[in-house]
């Protein structure tokens, strides 16, 4: 695991997602330790947490590209991103090997998962860096804390809460495929209050999403048609604290795309396809201190939403090019519910954090034929589900070294199945020598989707929860007065029950169905690296996974998981106002498609950014991407950018 350091910024941010945490801290952000509140719901320093977790700091999010903030999590030991045709490309993320939507997404500690979606997964290509203060990445079975989805892991992004005086951010930059990305921000407090609000707005004309830079195709299809985008979305959050033992805190989220993309099939896989995604959520939490501070309690409401359209244009291969067919299909998903959590610090015997949560979700589909005869817009697919949970997690420290922790769950889906799971943790630190040992081991699930049991062709009702199990163990060791942070941790999970589609035609489901047919397993080795090698000059930075991932059933690796991933920063400071930090990411070969189908070759790809400090108010900066000119795909047959520069600046008063 690579622990990257937490900005003061970042600190408040924590309070934020865990607002009571304030009552507790320090007067002055900077006498505060590292925190982080994923791993155990509660804000605590990072070292006493026995969890597997990496921090995307904000810093890291402001260099690099603007347009899509999948390109620093690829900074992160463990991650594996895929990116469908550029920025605004369908971008997944994958934890250790588990699929997409086996990874829980979080926005403020606010559950976004598309409950519409097929495999209940989260587009990460609808979020734009500039609307986030930091992210989290929880690795590993997370169910027994998060409950269905995270059984690879979690990822929770933080937006920004406001602190101290009123500040005003602009940042601006243009540049190459006609981009150009504009985000202004506020943020601050007055007496007991404290707010936050950004927006963000971002053009680019693209590149074909099908064959950009793929020789084979663009000799085929010499005139593919350039697939852009524009995306405009923004946060605000508001919070209350008179230091009395009451606090509330309230935030929104909400962004739209609108993107071209290719279909990919039919005789002219170049297409006009287009599609219209929205994402947004609300929420709001009030705590209250008692027992003199040794309880807190919290309840949080929330709703969200993601709704998402596709015109689907396609050219069949027995059909002229002029004989088209499209469709239009709309995709949306809803939830919305309410969350208990109490934390009881007992002292020696430690921390008791237990609660409760309902959740309601929707999922709601339709379709209409556009071309070659309109058809009226009609419902494919209706379904509701209600899921009620209970949790509960004892840490306790043992001596001033150990701290362990053990919790369970349930979580009941109505009328669909019932599942527990459960997780324990330990670190031990040793402060003499600044090495911390950690170690974890848990269970998964994923409940079926509400598109695999209910969809009319290929749903099943009897489908089961997906499981998992999963363990992992390190050492974080600090060298020559921090001067060197070396990690290394090893992990391995077993999954059971997958879901999978199957073309075995049944009576009733000639198309073929959903089915519980799936067994995987993955381990590996996750390595970073931060290195002061002259101080104040230069620094390195490094992170590292090695992956194995295969499904149990064939003895094949699974699509899309590369064995090994390498990543190098070298962040150089000729003077204190100046950086140069050339970026080198590596990868090797993987298959784009499940049973070692269509081969990806590796490559190698290197970026460089570097910024400018003027004064205490204007910074100037550039990034170049892809500067050598790699030709690589991640995902068959769907284009990656070219050797690219941008630059602007940014404005801080």
């Amino acid at each position: 695991m690579m622990i990257l350091r937490i900005s003061a910024a970042g600190t408040a941010a924590c309070f934020a997602l865990f607002p009571w945490a304030a009552a507790h801290a320090q007067s002055g952000p900077q006498q505060l330790p590292d925190l982080v509140v994923t791993a155990d719901r509660t804000p605590e320093p990072i070292g006493r947490t026995g969890s597997s977790i990496s921090v995307v700091d904000g810093q890291t999010l402001a260099t690099t590209n603007a347009a899509s903030v999948v390109d620093a999590l690829r900074a992160v030991p463990g991650l594996q991103v895929t990116q469908a045709g550029g920025p605004a490309g369908t971008s997944g993320v994958m934890l250790r090997g588990a699929n997409t939507g086996q990874t829980l997404v979080l926005i403020d500690g606010i559950r976004v998962n598309d409950p519409s979606g097929a495999a209940g997964d989260f587009n990460f290509g609808l979020l734009a860096p500039g609307m986030i203060a930091r992210i989290e990445v929880l690795k590993g079975p997370q169910s027994a804390l998060y409950g269905s989805d995270a059984m690879g892991g979690v990822v929770n992004i933080i937006t920004r809460k406001g602190t101290g005086p009123a500040q005003f951010d602009l940042r601006t930059e243009v540049g190459s495929y006609g981009t150009a990305a504009t985000t202004g921000s506020m943020f601050g407090s007055s007496g007991p209050w404290s707010y936050a609000a950004a927006i963000t707005g971002q053009h680019s004309n693209g590149f074909s999403s099908y064959g950009y830079r793929i020789p084979a195709i663009e000799a085929m299809y010499p005139n593919l048609e350039k697939d852009g985008f524009d995306r405009i979305g923004g946060s605000a959050r508001i919070g209350y604290d008179a230091g009395d033992g009451f606090r509330f805190d309230a935030g929104l989220t909400s962004t739209f795309m609108r993107s071209a993309y290719d279909y990919g099939f039919g005789a002219v896989p170049d297409t006009p396809s287009s599609a219209n995604q929205l994402q947004q959520q609300i929420w709001a939490r009030a705590a209250v201190d008692s027992l003199g501070g040794m309880l807190i309690q919290s309840i949080t409401t929330f709703a969200s939403q993601t709704s998402r359209t596709f015109n689907d244009y396609s050219t069949g291969f027995n059909l002229p090019p002029a004989q088209q067919s499209a469709t239009s299909t709309d995709f949306i998903g809803n939830s919305f519910g309410a969350e208990y959590q109490g934390t009881l610090r007992m002292d020696a015997a430690g921390t008791l954090v237990y609660g409760a949560r309902t959740q309601h979700e929707t999922a709601d589909t339709f379709a209409s034929t556009l071309l070659p005869v309109p058809t009226p817009r009609i419902a494919t697919l209706g379904a509701k589900q209600d899921t009620n949970s209970v949790f509960a997690l004892w840490k306790v420290p043992v001596g001033d070294r150990l701290t362990l922790s053990v919790g369970g769950r349930v979580d009941d889906v109505v009328d669909v199945s019932t599942f527990a799971t459960w997780r324990t943790t330990a670190a031990y630190n040793i402060s003499e020598t600044g090495t911390r040992l950690h170690a974890s081991a848990g269970t998964g699930a994923k409940a079926p989707t509400l598109y695999q049991l209910y969809e009319p062709t290929y749903g099943n009702l009897g489908l089961k929860p997906e499981e998992s199990i999963g363990y992992d163990a390190g050492i974080d060791q600090s060298l020559f007065d921090g001067r060197v942070k070396l990690s290394v941790t090893g992990f391995y999970n077993k999954f059971d029950n997958m879901i999978d589609f199957t073309f075995d035609p049944t009576p009733t489901q000639p198309y073929g169905h959903y089915l519980n047919v799936a067994r995987a397993e993955t381990y590996g080795l996750e390595v970073g690296g931060d290195i002061d090698v002259l101080p104040g000059l230069v620094k390195l930075k490094a992170a590292y996974t090695y992956l194995r991932a295969y499904d149990l059933n064939t003895g094949l690796a699974l699509a899309r998981r590369p064995k090994h991933v390498a990543r190098f920063a070298v962040a150089i400071t000729p003077t204190p106002d100046w950086l140069i930090e050339p970026r080198i990411l590596t990868v090797s070969e993987r298959f784009s498609s499940a049973g070692e189908f269509n081969r990806l070759a590796p490559y190698t790809r290197v970026d460089l950014y570097t910024e400018y400090r003027i004064d205490k108010t204007w910074k100037v900066f550039a990034r170049g991407e892809n500067i050598f000119n790699a030709r690589y795909q991640e995902v068959l047959n769907y284009g990656t950018t070219g050797p690219a520069v941008y630059g602007g600046f940014n404005a801080t008063w």
